[in-house]
């Protein structure tokens, strides 16, 4: 499955290209605009109105014949699409995952498979570090 980069950023809802896990792997991840299920002309986004985007609109429009859908309907159709350097095994993948954030590891991100290794690859918030797991610091105990 050979996945196409975005060539611009009003392709895309979301895009996101962070370093993984100290320097051990790389990850670049796209959303792109959903078409209009109505007319199929143009990309749905978010409502304009006097010439700005709303920026925290509840729904999305289509510019062309104005068809509203719920923004929370409208995220949970789209996919996310990722290229990336596992941290795990090293090699580089591609993969999709929904457009839905799922907590991993305490905190919420979109994970990609990959598909070598099968290690979970989160997509976080910006600058949220994943909790370790099952790591324990203990105290040097002096006598």
């Amino acid at each position: 499955m050979q996945l196409k980069e975005p060539s611009s950023m009003d392709e895309c809802i979301y895009f996101s290209n962070r370093t993984l896990e100290g320097g051990k792997g790389k990850v670049k991840a796209w959303v792109y605009r959903k078409l209009c299920p109505k007319c199929g002309n143009a990309s749905m986004g978010k409502p304009v109105e006097s010439g700005q985007v709303k920026i925290r609109a509840k729904e999305y429009t289509c510019p062309s014949c104005n068809f509203t859908e719920e923004k929370i309907a409208h995220e949970e159709s789209l996919a996310l699409e990722a290229s990336f350097t596992c941290p795990h095994c090293g090699k580089q993948g591609e993969g999709s995952a929904l457009y839905k954030r799922k907590t991993f590891l305490g905190v919420p991100s979109y994970v990609v498979e990959c598909p070598h290794c099968r290690g979970k690859i989160p997509v976080t918030k910006k600058m949220k570090a994943p909790k370790k797991k099952g790591i324990k610091e203990e105290a040097d105990d002096v006598e």
